[in-house]
Formats: C-alpha cells, sequence, structure tokens
C-alpha cells in the first residue's frame, strides 16, 4: 500500500503552543499537510517559530511576533534544505527568487525533509505523485507506517528489533554443527543405550520383589543362584549405564567446545569485516560481551544442558512407554500432572526469555562503563573523577541486581511449584497403587517399580522444567550473536572482482556524494589526482575532509557518483586487496600492546628484521628505539602508553612505509606533536610521500607548501584548488584560512615572549 499524507483540517501535527494562533489564521476550508517547529533565529539564536505548510500557502510564526508571514502557493515553488557544521537551513524558492530562510539544529531535520518531499508532492502531476508520496520521508521505507516529527528512526521498525528471543533461534546454530553431525550422531545413539541402560534396575526389582523377598516372607526359601543372577543384572546396568555416559558426555564434550570456538572465531570475522559504520552505533563493552560471555553460555548449553535435555527426554519417553507396558491405568494416573507442568513452563517461558534478554543487555551497560573507564584511566585521574566513576559502575550494577532480582522473583516460585507438583502427582500414584494391590489388581512387585520409575520420571521433568531457565538465556546468547552475523556489510565485496596486479595510483571522483543519517557531508564532488602527487586537502572543522579520506579508505560507499583507481571503480574491487595499496597515518596513532617491531611489521608480518629496520631508519625512528631497553624488542603498553606522542606517529609512519604503499594518506599527522618533533615527523613524511600518490589533511597549512595541488573544502564541496601561491593570490576562502592562522600564531607568540620576558 503506498503511504500518503493526508490533507487535514486538524491541528494534530502542530506543536500545542501555536495551535491556537494557527487556527485563527486558517482560512475556510484550507487543509494542514505538514509542520516543524525551528528552534534558531536569523542570528543562530534559540527561539521558537513553526512552519504551516497547507494545500494553499506556506505559514510562518514567529515567538513574540503576532504577525504572521504568509506566501500562497504556486507553481515553482519549493523548499531547498542544506546543513552544515550542526546547523541546518531551509529556503524557501520560486523560479528565480529567494522568499525566506529559517535555520535550524539538525535534530529538526526529519520535519524539515517532510516539508521539502510534502510540497513536492503538492506541485507533483498525477503520475508523478505516487512516485513523489512513495519517497516521503515522512512515512518508514521499510514498513510505511507514519514518522513523527522528533523521531529519525521508525519506532515500528525499532520495536521490531526488540522481539523476544525466540528459543527456534537455537535451531540457527546447526550451521556450526553439521561438519560435526558424525560425532553428534554418536552422542545421540550412546545417549539412548546409556538411558535404556537406565531403565533396567526397576524392571528387575518387579521379579525381585515378587519370585524372592514376598515369597520369602511367606515362608519359602530364596534360591541364592535366582538373587545371584538379579544382583548381576542390576550391577551390570550400573556398570554399562556409567560406561556409556561417560563417553557419551565426552564426545558431545568435545563437539560443544568445538562448536563454541567455531561460533566465536566466526562471529570475530564477521566483525572484522563489517564496516566502520556499524561500529559507530555500537558499544565496545556490548560487542565483548557478545562475543565472550554469550558464545561461553551458548557453549555450556550445548555441553551439558542440551545433554541433560535430551537424556531427560530420551528418559520420559521410554519410561513412559515402560509404565504404559506394565499397566496403562497406573500409567495414565502417573501423567495427570505432566499437562499441568507444560502449562507452567509455557507460561514462565515467556517471561525469561524477556527477562534473559534484558538482563544481556543491562549487564553490557557494566562491561561498556569497564571498557570506558579502563582504557581511558589516564584522563579519569588526571581529571579526579575515580569517585564519579566507581558511581556509575555502581548504578549500572544495581541496575542489573534490579533486573535479576525481578527474574529472579519469577524464577524462584516456578521451581518450587514445579516440585511440588512432583510430588503431588507421586502420592496420587502410592493412593491409586495401594488400591490397587488391595483389590489384587497388581502386586507389590510391580508397584515397586513403578514407584521407582516415577521417581525417576519425576526427577527428569523437574530437571527438564529448571533447563528452561538455561535454554532461554541461551536463546538469547543465540540471538544477539545472530544479530552480528546477520548483519551485512555497508560495504560489500563484489560479486565479481577485478585483479588489478598493478597499481599506479590516479585516483578520480565523479558527482561524489554522502550521506550521514539525515546529513549530506560530501555534495557532488569531483577531483582528479594524477600517480605521484600531492594533494593538500584544507578547509574548516566539518568541511567533509576526514570523510573524504574515510571514503577513498573505502571505510564507508558512497551515496552518489564513483571512486576510481586507475579508471577502475573501487567497488569492483576486493577490500584487501584495494586497502593493501594503502598506507594511512593518523592524527591519533593506534599501537598494540606487544613490541615495537611488531607493531612496525603490523602491515606486513612476514617482513625480515632488516626490513623493519630499514623502515624505522626512513621514519627517523630508529636512534630513539635503540635507546629503549631491549631495542626492538622492547615492549610498549596497551595504545602505546609507554612512548611519547612524537615517537608513537613515527612508529606509525615506519608501519605505513613497510607496506610501501602506492596510496599515501596523513590525517593530521603532526598536529598533536611540537615543533621540534614536527621537524622529525616532517623529515620521515619526506621519505613517505616521495613517488607515491598522497592525501593529505593538514591543521597547519604551512606544512603543505610542498603539495603539488591543494583542495580547499567547505560544506561538503570544493571550493577552490590550486598551488599556495595561486590560491594566495585570488585571495578567497584558503587564503581567509591561511591569515587567519597568521594571526593566531603571532598572537600566540606575543604571548609567548611575555612570559619569557
Amino acid at each position: 500500500m503506498t503511504p500518503t499524507y493526508p490533507l487535514t483540517s486538524s491541528l494534530a501535527g502542530i506543536p500545542d503552543t501555536w495551535r491556537p494562533v494557527v487556527s485563527e489564521t486558517l482560512q475556510s476550508e484550507e487543509n494542514v499537510s505538514a509542520a516543524m517547529e525551528v528552534d534558531l533565529n536569523s542570528e543562530l539564536k534559540f527561539t521558537k517559530s513553526v512552519i504551516i505548510l497547507t494545500d494553499r500557502r506556506v505559514l510562518s510564526f514567529q515567538e513574540g511576533i503576532n504577525d504572521c508571514q504568509s506566501w500562497s502557493l504556486v507553481p515553482g515553488h519549493r523548499f531547498v534544505l542544506t546543513d552544515h557544521a550542526g546547523v541546518a537551513k531551509l529556503e524557501l524558492r520560486n523560479l528565480s527568487t529567494l522568499l525566506a530562510v529559517w535555520r535550524f539544529t539538525l535534530g529538526r531535520q526529519p520535519a524539515a525533509l517532510r516539508l521539502v518531499d510534502q510540497l513536492a508532492v503538492c506541485h507533483a502531476g498525477p503520475g508523478e505523485r505516487d512516485l513523489a508520496e512513495d519517497a516521503v520521508s515522512g512515512f518508514c521505507p521499510v514498513c510505511h507506517s507514519a514518522l513523527t516529527d522528533d523521531v529519525e528512526d521508525c519506532p515500528v521498525c525499532l520495536s521490531a528489533e526488540m522481539v523476544p528471543p525466540s528459543t527456534w533461534t537455537l535451531f540457527k546454530l546447526w550451521r556450526f554443527a553439521r561438519p560435526y553431525q558424525g560425532q553428534l550422531l554418536a552422542g545421540f545413539l550412546l545417549t539412548l543405550a546409556s538411558t535404556a541402560a537406565t531403565l533396567v534396575p526397576p524392571y528387575l526389582t518387579m521379579p525381585l520383589m515378587d519370585e524372592v523377598l514376598i515369597p520369602f516372607q511367606n515362608g519359602q526359601k530364596i534360591e541364592p543362584m535366582t538373587v545371584a543372577w538379579y544382583l548381576i543384572g542390576l550391577f551390570g546396568s550400573a556398570l554399562l549405564a556409567w560406561g556409556l555416559g561417560w563417553v557419551k558426555t565426552y564426545i558431545l564434550a568435545l563437539v560443544s567446545e568445538r562448536i563454541g570456538a567455531d561460533l566465536r572465531t566466526t562471529t570475530y570475522e564477521h566483525l572484522l569485516k563489517l564496516s566502520l559504520e556499524y561500529f559507530g552505533g555500537r558499544r565496545t563493552g556490548d560487542l565483548i560481551a557478545r562475543i565472550g560471555s554469550e558464545t561461553d553460555r551458548i557453549n555450556v548449553f550445548l555441553s551439558l544442558h542440551l545433554l541433560d535435555f535430551a537424556t531427560d527426554v530420551l528418559m520420559i519417553l521410554m519410561t513412559s512407554v515402560i509404565l504404559f507396558t506394565i499397566n496403562p491405568t497406573l500409567a495414565i494416573v502417573t501423567l495427570l500432572p505432566l499437562p499441568f507442568i507444560a502449562w507452567l513452563i509455557h507460561v514462565v517461558r515467556d517471561r525469561l526469555r524477556t527477562g534473559f534478554e534484558k538482563i544481556d543487555r543491562v549487564w553490557s551497560e557494566v562491561t561498556n562503563v569497564l571498557t570506558d573507564t579502563i582504557p581511558g584511566i589516564r584522563v579519569v585521574k588526571a581529571f579526579a573523577q575515580e569517585d564519579r566513576e566507581a558511581q556509575r559502575f555502581n548504578e549500572a550494577n544495581q541496575h542489573n541486581l534490579a533486573v535479576n532480582d525481578r527474574l529472579n522473583r519469577v524464577w524462584s516460585l516456578f521451581s518450587p511449584t514445579v516440585t511440588l507438583m512432583t510430588e503431588v502427582g507421586l502420592l496420587v500414584v502410592w493412593g491409586f497403587g495401594i488400591w490397587q494391590v488391595s483389590r489384587n489388581e497388581i502386586t507389590v512387585g510391580v508397584l515397586t517399580a513403578f514407584l521407582a520409575y516415577i521417581g525417576r520420571f519425576y526427577m527428569r521433568l523437574d530437571s527438564m522444567s529448571r533447563i528452561v531457565s538455561t535454554t532461554q538465556k541461551a536463546a538469547s546468547g543465540a540471538k544477539r550473536i545472530f544479530e552480528i552475523l546477520d548483519h551485512v556489510s555497508s560495504v560489500p565485496e563484489p560479486a565479481h572482482p577485478v585483479a588489478m596486479p598493478r597499481v599506479e595510483g590516479r585516483i578520480t571522483l565523479r558527482q561524489a556524494g554522502f550521506r550521514y543519517g539525515n546529513r549530506a557531508v560530501i555534495r557532488k564532488l569531483n577531483l582528479d589526482i594524477e600517480p605521484g602527487q600531492m594533494i593538500g586537502l584544507v578547509g574548516h572543522s566539518g568541511s567533509g575532509k576526514s570523510t573524504l579520506v574515510n571514503l577513498m579508505c573505502r571505510f564507508y560507499d558512497l551515496s552518489d557518483g564513483v571512486i576510481e583507481l586507475d579508471g577502475v571503480d573501487i567497488r569492483q574491487l576486493r577490500v584487501a586487496d584495494y586497502r593493501r595499496h594503502i598506507g594511512l597515518v593518523l592524527q591519533e596513532p593506534f599501537l598494540f600492546f606487544g613490541t615495537i617491531a611488531d607493531n612496525i611489521a603490523y602491515g606486513k608480518p612476514e617482513a625480515s628484521r632488516d626490513e623493519i629496520v630499514a623502515a624505522a631508519r626512513a621514519a627517523h625512528a630508529h636512534e630513539f628505539i635503540l635507546r629503549m631497553p631491549q631495542g626492538y624488542d622492547s615492549l610498549v603498553g596497551e595504545r602505546g602508553q609507554g612512548l611519547s606522542g612524537g615517537e608513537r606517529q613515527r612508529i606509525s609512519i615506519a608501519r605505513a612505509l613497510l607496506i610501501n604503499p602506492r596510496i599515501l594518506i596523513l590525517d593530521e599527522a603532526t598536529s598533536a606533536v611540537d615543533t621540534e618533533t614536527e621537524k622529525e615527523i616532517q623529515k620521515a613524511l619526506d621519505n613517505l610521500v616521495r613517488g607515491r600518490t598522497t592525501i593529505a589533511i593538514a591543521h597547519r597549512l604551512s606544512t603543505l607548501r610542498k603539495a603539488d595541488r591543494l583542495v580547499v573544502m567547505d560544506k561538503g564541496e570544493i571550493v577552490e584548488e590550486g598551488t599556495h601561491d595561486a590560491l594566495m593570490s585570488t585571495q578567497g576562502a584558503y587564503w581567509r584560512l591561511y591569515e587567519a592562522q597568521q594571526r593566531q600564531a603571532q598572537a600566540e607568540g606575543a604571548v609567548l615572549r611575555e612570559v619569557q620576558a
């Protein structure tokens, strides 16, 4: 069904504070189709106003001003929406004139998009209107549910994602169990055999009672050989059950450990293949909890509880068959409590599966506090926030405790209730059995065997009821694991990848566009970079420089247009093959816990020590490395905490040099170091950029003087291109940036001289 924007004279979509003045302004039979509240004025100060779109006019009301601005709709009227650095702008235009401008924060952008699309719907022809209405941003493109002004994500889709985990989710684990189906079949047969062996002793008690013990009480002699055979049978069945149980437990434990290991490995490998966009919306602690504790929980379920469950099911089924074989009437009485227990399990299961998923999410909050605090412990201590972080952890821990307490109230009532019902069932069997013995319908031996079997039957039934808890925990964990495994990367591998044995390094962007949510970050950008050329990207913060670099690295894929490497769309190349040709030096270099040599060789693990040393020499890192206690074998702390910022940066440059990339990307590589260190890093960078296609982002514009061409960006677009001298002569955007930096440097120099004086 095609979603539509209903035209209505009601004021349901208009904020309450504006309804009286809007109702007074509307003309007879004038219908409101969309509205949005604006929170900034022309001076970017916070103030309130509202834009109303009707089937006749565009109305604008401002807080504190009684007059209403009004524009009658005619063909050619349109809204134009742009945004930059957290502020959006909505313009009302006709064919040649700007009629009005409103500014607002990006939180209002969904409502603004709705206004833009709805005005397009109003002016669309009959055939075009259906297409325009399909594109209206006021409706979810997936489920076509209406979206309110203050939400960006569809609540219907979000609620669908929050559906409690189903036990059937566990069957998705079969893809990991399939390679071990032979061992699983052997384990099942051994389980069947061991369960059958455990059912032999109660069956032997019938003749032992009726043919040996009761006749002895009536004065008959006991036949020693008969007793010996019965005792041998009882011991043999117990010994056989023990041996079979040990073998099947060992086999299934080995299989479950391997399934758990495969599950962890596959989940982690898939996680590494997902795009940066996925990680941007996830907490580190949550992902660690999923791969760690959730897979461990599933592993415990498979190795212990699933085996117990299978044994319980087989025991109940085989016991039921034996009971009906011995005495059908007594068997029916025995099974009377079973429907009530099954109903109770069904009721409690729904609450448990919802509760356990909530517990998982709350536990992730506890883990998130740890993953936030421990890596940032220097900041915590620097600002003396130990008590605050301890309080934050305590609050998360208390929340976890409260959720567990609510679930335990349900579980604590469920388990004793099942036990009570099994005890009542046992009393019923006793009473009905004694009545049948008194009428000579069964013997004492039959009743004794029945009681032995029914004891095992209800013990297994009680055990099965307890497995409900672990099953729902495992189902919750499986759901959270498969949320990762089922997620498709927004940077997919090509179906038919193109091989590029030789890369020259020519990069071409044609009509490149990228949107991050509702924000247009890059707009119709065209850029040609020749092999071996050095390009400097400059512009204000938020102009799109880092986003453009991320797109070139294919951390994200374009929304529009194409990026080509030597004339080939980079989306046609295997991601790993493409990135092997890129060397990346970031503003904040990341080092792993390990030796300096391992960190330099991270991109080329097979590199020899001579290659590592040569890369370190070229990066001007060899001297300070030799001054360390173990030289290249010295351990650096987590994230390189044992090194200074300049030392970490030079190691990252050596890491990039070692892989000998054709394309080099420098993202503010010298912005976080002092002047002397910058000189050392700059020498290393001179060695690094030689002969390579280089895209450099620099905070200090003076460091880009050696660039072959400077590209000035603003609001996701290229506004100027040229050499430093050429751009300075035009006195445009680059000139203003450069002059502003020079004035700032002079002011800082004057302050420093005063301090020194």
